[in-house]
């Protein structure tokens, strides 16, 4: 007998904020807030049409995104979570620092959001992260 891997997200997840600093010789700066929504399957990533961030140089910024929707789907994918993908997450907030903000920065902001995700739906226990 075979069991199907329970969906994520149950139910639209609005406004999961992160922002991870770290200040060190080797600065990270990365504010994100993303939607979580049920999707037919797989992942979807998409930034907000009204999305504008003040930061140079802008071509940085796709970069940034892309790395935030990996670290997204990496940790939504693991294993121990124990659910099947079905989402699509819309960027509604970034910001960048021209001194700390990078593509890894933002590849953690992503992993953190995706647990924030699954921790407010049941799917990751606080004390199990």
């Amino acid at each position: 007998m075979t069991f199907a891997l329970p969906r994520f997200p149950p139910r639209p997840i609005r406004g999961v904020r992160v922002l991870h600093q770290k200040q060190n010789c080797a600065p990270h700066f990365a504010e994100i807030e993303v939607d979580f929504e049920p999707a037919g399957e797989g992942f979807a990533f998409e930034v907000a049409q009204e999305l504008t961030v003040d930061y140079e140089p802008a071509d940085d910024l796709s970069r940034f995104y892309a790395a935030a929707a990996m670290g997204i789907e990496e940790q939504l994918r693991l294993p121990e979570h124990g659910v099947a993908v079905a989402t699509r997450v819309v960027l509604r907030r970034a910001r960048a620092d021209t001194f700390g903000s990078h593509v890894l920065a933002f590849k953690i902001a992503g992993y953190l959001a995706a647990r924030k995700a699954l921790e407010h739906t049941g799917c990751l226990r606080p004390d199990l992260g």
